[in-house]
């Protein structure tokens, strides 16, 4: 008797959903902006040190995603979904969230996940051999329940594994703020917004339900947690009222940059003169292509702080964006120098310089865009720029070179293997640029032949 196409169809939908548990990051796109990347490191970095993590080590990452989400998938970094950002009322709160993460990569969580997984597999398997015997014996309804039997198991083995990963990572997070000095009271705060958002959505809060889920009911963890927090000499530690104002700051400019601009007006109106507000006002009004208001909200921010490198890039930017780029130079070369060539402004300096179109600027351009990536590689939009400088100067190998760097982040493999190709036929043998050029090359061609396999 054949077996039921529906459930094979079933279980290989199940294994499936096993395999790509540690591949969260694929087809999401990742926000970079100066300011909030070294606020968020700031941030990070208390807590990544009480963890025991060498300073300097762990990475944020920005994800352009409205969901209130935070991951961790392999190595020593941290993402943030942007909708974090923007539903966090303080940093204290988002320090909470990132002490959980960081819970995660020392507790070796995206390593051991194969653990939970393969015990999951090995109980489907199993419900499958002995859903086909049954099959074959003729039973065709029991190999169906058998089967179906088997999936559920194999499920809540996972989930359970899962909801210990969670509570663990949740019990580290609250040790290592308390290392660090920073209250719980934040993450409470956020659990509490959670919590706020699953009843809102109707999620079940019942005991039965929470055998269903990936994480334990956030009554409980809220509960446990509290328990916690308030004996920790940690709980009543004042918010750094300066990273508090940052962090404002950077909220707004996200929200600005990413919210449609009559929202973004609606919520920021033109009565306010706070920092935050005339930042999100600046970027509605740039994406709305009203550059003399964007520009007045710059200038006002500039009045306040005149050597504000972050205010700096945003005039810089709206001018260079707005076909001012002679216009642009002075306060992005101003921020650029403020800053110590931090690659992303940098980077905005060096497209400026090139987008005069003057032969002049050349020079200046590759230094700063040079420096750019040395401090930055995975940056491939200064790749791009220092490969037009390259190509402007007739030094063509470097300047396929630069593509090829460009191209194998965009995941552009079979161009980048092209664009490798040819710079290192063009290159001096045993330099550092041709080998570099061969590096990549390999890379790319190792890409491209993986990708049959993962179709």
């Amino acid at each position: 008797m054949k077996m039921p196409m529906r459930i094979l169809t079933r279980l290989t939908a199940l294994l499936a959903a096993f395999s790509l548990v540690s591949q969260p990051v694929a087809a999401q796109s990742i926000l970079r902006d100066a300011e909030t990347e070294a606020l968020l490191q700031e941030m990070a970095e208390p807590i990544a040190v009480a963890a025991g993590l060498a300073p300097g080590n762990l990475e944020i990452v920005l994800i352009n995603d409205r969901s209130i989400n935070a991951f961790v998938a392999g190595g020593q970094v941290v993402y943030l979904h942007s909708g974090l950002i923007d539903a966090a009322d303080t940093a204290n709160e988002v320090q909470g969230v990132i002490a959980h993460e960081i819970g995660h990569i020392t507790g070796g969580h995206i390593i051991r996940s194969g653990e939970g997984i393969g015990k999951a597999t090995n109980i489907s398997i199993l419900s499958m051999v002995l859903g086909v015997a049954a099959a074959l014996a003729g039973a065709g309804e029991a190999a169906m329940g058998v089967m179906a039997a088997g999936q559920q198991a194999a499920m809540g083995s996972y989930l359970a594994f899962s909801r210990v990963q969670e509570s663990s990572a949740d019990a580290a997070g609250a040790e290592y703020l308390s290392k660090a000095g920073i209250s719980g009271r934040g993450s409470l705060a956020f659990f509490k917004k959670l919590q706020n958002q699953e009843f809102r959505y109707g999620y079940s809060q019942s005991d039965d339900a929470a055998f269903t889920r990936t994480h334990p009911l956030s009554g409980d963890r809220i509960a446990r947690l509290r328990e916690t927090y308030v004996i920790d000499q940690a709980w009543d530690a004042p918010d750094d009222a300066a990273i508090q104002r940052r962090f404002e700051r950077v909220k707004a400019k996200l929200f600005g940059y990413l919210t449609e601009p009559a929202r973004t007006l609606q919520a920021f109106p033109a009565n306010r003169s706070d920092v935050p507000a005339r930042y999100a006002r600046a970027y509605a009004y740039h994406k709305n292509a009203l550059i003399d208001e964007a520009l007045a909200e710059t200038f006002a921010l500039l009045e306040i702080d005149p050597d504000d490198p972050y205010f700096l890039e945003l005039q810089g930017q709206v001018l260079l964006e707005s076909g001012k780029p002679q216009e642009a130079l002075v306060p992005l070369r101003k921020a650029t120098a403020l800053t110590n060539n931090m690659p992303l402004i940098a980077s905005i300096f060096g497209h400026a310089l090139i987008a005069t179109e003057d032969q002049s600027n050349y020079a200046e351009a590759e230094r700063v865009l040079r420096l750019a990536v040395a401090k930055d590689r995975y940056n491939p939009f200064a790749w791009y720029q220092l490969g037009v400088v390259y190509a402007a100067s007739g030094d063509m190998p470097r300047a396929r070179l630069a593509s090829a760097e460009q191209q194998v982040m965009s995941r552009r493999y079979e161009e980048a293997m092209r664009s490798a190709q040819a710079a290192e036929a063009g290159l001096t043998a045993g330099t550092p640029d041709w080998i570099r050029a061969q590096d990549i090359g390999m890379q790319a061609r190792a890409e491209l032949e993986r990708q049959p396999k993962r179709r």
